[in-house]
């Protein structure tokens, strides 16, 4: 009985959707697609949410010891209290309301526009590529490291699910949809973060096999690439160590742990970086064994970015399972935030749910597919290589001077290298009324005016840098700042100052002849 019980839902599922590894063509019920598009944004936000109390708190891995809360009233506290913890929704939505709005060809400056002008705050790639847009730089310039110190940053890859919800069974088309609007604010590896989890979850709506999806996903970053390298040996040492995830990710750690971009996470313990945040939704995806409660946790309790990184792998294996097919007790938090709006938008669970799908359909239509009545066809794609890129060609940071002087008290500082960035704060003195303002800021590099430089006030346009400047020549270099427009009760910090050497072969950096065969 139970053998034939077996046999009937294998036949039901396959009724439902027909799936191979090796079919060209993939017919699946309208209701299953919604389903699969309905698992992937509960993931996001049941992953957020869970991941969120612990966010850059571990910048080890979490001990199982460890207790983190899950309850029926979780979710509806953040909407309350912190609904900015769910910045990997929000942010994810401004560019499904474009497309919305102004269709599959809508052009890039549209959602560099309304990424640039929305209410919400945001942080290192994001808010680099904000000020660049509003001061005139649009991508993909905005998102390139020699004018964005946080190319190589997480961001895009938190943002991205869009592109792969959009595109089922379709990986082509989702890096497609993740090229122009990826490089709004990242570059090289912070760009294929984004690139690869949207084929992860392209091809989790076509596949149930979840070592085939990440290998498969894998083939759309260019082989020479450190983030290619870092999923490949990933993939290797879960082979190598099936048992016990916290050996992979001292792995990684040990080969990938050192970032070299973001002036905030070099030579810290909070590692932002794209590469190894994106080995982390990989651990999990591949030792959670299709498990969502296990998953969700592994993604966690490896640590950095640990609400982002299991919101992706919980939107990846959801779209995978389904929506219907997750247990209750991670499904019911949600049922009473399904139609409030997300912060700073006019979309909720619900709607983004029912805008995927028609967008969905749409790029089905586009390459190749058919909508019948309750039915679609999807035309399957392969994954296709994207370019090769690579951020600090050719730089390696040397230890940072803490400065942690008021820039009119500065004087002059100096450094040896071939590039520099800067860190600063702008902050106001006990008992100052806030005004609308914008300082106004030369930097002399070796006695020469280098560039001026605008720091708003108490608004979503800060810049995080004061400066920034990778191609200086080699040798022995001055910094000084001169504030053209002080203003009383008005601070302007220089915190921190991060030099770049020429990379040499004393560089720890992985070649393509060292990279493990898969």
């Amino acid at each position: 009985m139970k053998r034939f019980l077996l046999y009937l839902s294998i036949i039901t599922a396959l009724s439902a959707c027909s799936i191979s590894k090796s079919s060209d063509v993939i017919t699946m019920d309208i209701s299953t697609l919604a389903d699969k598009i309905k698992g992937a944004w509960a993931g996001q936000i049941v992953g957020c949410t869970y991941g969120g109390p612990t966010e850059f708190q571990y910048t080890g891995f979490i001990n199982d010891s460890v207790p983190i809360k899950w309850d029926d009233g979780c979710v509806k506290w953040y909407y309350d209290n912190a609904p900015g913890l769910y910045d990997d929704v929000y942010m994810d939505l401004t560019f499904v309301d474009v497309f919305e709005k102004e269709g599959l060809d809508a052009p890039v400056e549209s959602f560099a526009r309304a990424f640039a002008n929305a209410g919400y705050p945001l942080w290192h790639a994001n808010q680099a590529a904000r000020y660049n847009i509003l001061h005139g730089i649009m991508p993909p310039a905005s998102g390139h490291w020699k004018n964005n110190p946080h190319a190589d940053d997480i961001d895009f890859q938190i943002e991205a699910d869009y592109a792969g919800i959009m595109s089922p069974g379709l990986p082509a088309a989702a890096s497609h949809f993740s090229d122009e609007i990826g490089h709004i604010m990242n570059y090289g590896d912070g760009w294929y973060g984004g690139v690869y989890v949207a084929n992860l979850y392209s091809l989790s709506f076509v596949s149930d096999d979840m070592e085939y999806v990440v290998r498969e996903a894998l083939k759309s970053i260019p082989v020479q690439s450190r983030y290619h390298a870092c999923m490949a040996d990933v993939i290797t040492w879960h082979s190598r160590y099936p048992e016990d995830w916290h050996l992979t990710w001292a792995l990684v750690n040990k080969e990938y742990g050192f970032d070299i971009g973001c002036p905030e996470g070099t030579f810290s313990n909070i590692n932002i970086d794209a590469v190894i945040n994106s080995a982390y939704i990989l651990i999990a995806l591949l030792y959670g064994e299709q498990d969502f409660a296990r998953t969700i946790d592994i993604a966690t309790r490896c640590g950095q970015d640990s609400d982002c990184n299991p919101a992706s792998a919980a939107g990846i294996l959801a779209t995978m399972i389904g929506y219907e097919a997750l247990p209750e007790e991670w499904k019911r938090p949600l049922e009473a935030v399904a139609d409030r709006p997300f912060a700073f938008t006019d979309i909720s669970f619900r709607r983004a749910c029912d805008l995927s799908l028609g967008q969905a359909l749409k790029v089905i239509e586009r390459y190749g597919g058919k909508v019948d009545g309750a039915t679609v066809t999807i035309k399957r794609q392969s994954p296709e290589s994207v370019r090769f890129e690579q951020s600090f060609e050719g730089l390696w940071p040397c230890p940072k001077q803490y400065l942690h002087k008021d820039v009119d008290k500065l004087g002059e500082v100096s450094f040896d290298g071939v590039g520099v960035a800067v860190r600063n704060v702008i902050a106001m003195a006990p008992g100052y009324t806030p005004l609308p303002y914008e300082a106004e800021v030369e930097v002399y590099l070796d006695g020469q005016l280098s560039q001026r430089v605008m720091l708003p006030f108490g608004t979503n346009q800060f810049r995080q840098e004061i400066y920034f400047n990778y191609d200086i020549p080699a040798g022995h270099h001055t910094l000084s700042f001169k504030w053209l427009n002080p203003e009383e009760g008005i601070i302007i910090r220089i915190t921190e100052l991060l030099p770049y050497k020429a990379k040499t072969t004393a560089a720890r950096a992985r070649t393509a002849q060292e990279k493990p065969k898969m």
